[in-house]
């Protein structure tokens, strides 16, 4: 069944009048939802007491909100008294949702909204926004939300650069040239929307056009829409209604007047990340997986509340290191080693390997392209930490990679720690895996590679044991002429798991606490740190990976 939709550019501090004019046309339409495209409120520095009269009426439910609207955040900030309702209430005032400035939510008819707010930080190169309330983005913030890989409505400030390319529609204002970028254009491209609104003084509507093929032949189709603001004087377009069917697929014909897409395609490379202070919140939460099984479980939490989704706005970010195409990386919160454990080291080294895509496993991606070069940039970054830790440990380290990888689940990630070869080379952290499994009565390990993990029935866990090959053999080199990785031996175990199977989550942790003497470490909640000390980490491990960063020498 179609949802009808109707969009609203800036209302400027007219939401009075704009909500009493939405609840005529809901009246005789039935929209499923509207969404605020622009700016709801006057910009703080023009603002009255008639409009701070009006924001009391909002916030009180004095105004009413007809049906449930979302509002994107615009040019400029919001009322000092809005931000406090939100950080402890959680929305402006009945039926008013905050998409934030960097937002990827699905809604109750399934509809995929994905909002970039704000303008683009010229002052800011990378690195993600912290203020989820300042109008202000980076180029890493619109990176992020390509994550998401599709949406429905992409709700953008700033236009997509090169838009007009190509257009034979007539674009003339008096308002200068709309903020127009390439980050921007790039975040459409790879999020293929059915529908993308911006904001400008005039109207502007442009033809649709489609998109490059994906890799089951589907050629996907955006529409471009710029709303002008509301009860404008020249009377240009600021309210836009639609039906969106998801049920239906991509036009097999064209339609009229459709152009190629106008737009860059998704960059594969990207900028150096330098010091920053933004990246934090990345714990190994144990409520992040549900024992439910394959026939019973229930979708995933969406991305704007996964504690590993970048476009979550409650992300802290002073964590993150290293951003890829299709994956980042991250010093764990709470880690199981400290700067102590490895002498050669001075920093845990306990690392996560995260995809961008929100998905409980890599076989649950479901584009076979994505899930392909997810799991090739996971490995990757798997070999630029075992060239690092080669090099500075002079070899005496190998490292261990695990993962559990469950349907229920909510994002895949792998766990990263180096350890001592010599264990390695005596078979001790095999059999420190495989006897606490027989101790706990799980299946039996069993000694194969998986790759993406596409074959495998049941849910499983998997340890990926490496070790650098000795100096002196002869077939030993300091890398791997197809791969760059450092030459050595790994062995990959999996545990197979049912679906039922009650499973701990920390047993990888737990096996490693043990061989490693760090039983007092088993839980991360045990292993906090403070603010300076994560920050401290993370800076020493990004200085010791930047050689190895294959992110920054792409850039």
């Amino acid at each position: 069944m179609a949802s009808k939709i109707i969009v609203l550019g800036d209302v400027n501090g007219r939401f009075s009048a704009a909500f009493k004019k939405l609840a005529a046309l809901h009246a005789k339409n039935a929209f499923s939802l509207a969404i605020i495209a622009g700016n709801l409120f006057t910009n703080p520095i023009d603002t009255s007491s008639a409009h701070d009269e009006d924001i009391t009426a909002l916030l009180s439910g004095t105004i009413p909100v007809p049906l449930p609207t979302y509002l994107a955040l615009g040019s400029h900030s919001l009322p000092q008294r809005v931000i406090e309702k939100l950080d402890s209430g959680g929305e402006v005032c009945s039926n008013l949702y905050f998409l934030g400035k960097r937002t990827t939510i699905k809604t109750s008819e399934d509809i995929r909204i994905v909002a970039l707010g704000g303008t683009l930080d010229s002052n800011v190169t990378v690195g993600l926004s912290k203020d989820k309330y300042l109008p202000f983005y980076t180029q890493d913030d619109a990176k992020a939300l390509g994550g998401a890989h599709s949406a429905d409505i992409l709700i953008t400030n700033d236009w997509p650069s090169s838009i007009r390319v190509g257009s034979k529609v007539g674009f003339t204002t008096d308002h200068g040239e709309p903020a127009s970028q390439e980050c921007v254009a790039t975040l459409c491209s790879t999020l293929k929307p059915r529908y993308h609104f911006s904001t400008f003084e005039t109207f502007y509507e442009r033809e649709p056009f489609f998109h490059s093929e994906d890799a089951s032949g589907d050629r996907r189709i955006t529409r471009f829409i710029s709303l002008a603001p509301y009860n404008n004087p020249g009377k240009q377009k600021s309210l836009y209604a639609f039906s969106l069917d998801l049920s239906t697929s991509n036009p097999v014909t064209l339609p009229p007047g459709t152009t190629a897409s106008p737009l860059s395609r998704p960059s594969k490379k990207r900028a150096a990340l330098p010091d920053q202070e933004t990246y934090s919140r990345f714990s190994q939460h144990n409520n992040h997986h549900h024992r439910q099984s394959k026939r019973q479980r229930q979708p995933p939490p969406s991305p704007s509340e996964c504690f590993f989704c970048l476009s979550n706005q409650n992300l802290a970010t002073h964590l993150l290191t290293s951003i890829a195409t299709d994956t980042y990386l991250t010093t764990a919160k709470g880690p199981l080693s400290t700067s102590d454990t490895f002498p050669q080291l001075d920093f845990p080294a306990h690392i996560l390997i995260i995809p961008l895509a929100h998905s409980p496993t890599l076989e649950a991606i479901t584009e076979p392209a994505v899930r392909a070069s997810t799991y090739k940039e996971m490995q990757r970054y798997r070999q630029a930490l075992h060239s690092m830790i080669t090099t500075i440990a002079q070899r005496d380290l190998g490292a261990i990679t695990w993962e559990v990888a469950r349907a229920g689940g909510i994002h895949i990630h792998w766990q990263f720690l180096p350890i001592s070869v010599d264990l390695i080379r005596k078979g001790l952290v095999e059999a420190a895996f495989k006897v606490e499994a027989e101790n706990e009565k799980y299946p039996r390990f069993q000694a194969r590679d998986i790759g993406e993990g596409t074959g495998e029935e049941n849910d499983f866990f998997r340890v990926m044991i490496w070790s650098p090959s000795e100096e002196q053999s002869s077939e030993a080199s300091n890398a791997d002429a197809s791969t760059g990785a450092p030459a050595g031996r790994e062995k990959s175990l999996i545990l197979p798991l049912s679906s039922n199977f009650r499973f701990d989550l920390q047993f990888g942790r737990r096996v490693l606490a043990k061989l490693l003497g760090l039983e007092s470490r088993l839980s991360w909640k045990d292993c906090s740190q403070s603010h300076e000390e994560e920050v401290a980490d993370a800076e020493a491990f990004k200085k010791a990976f930047k050689e190895y960063d294959f992110s920054l020498v792409e850039g």
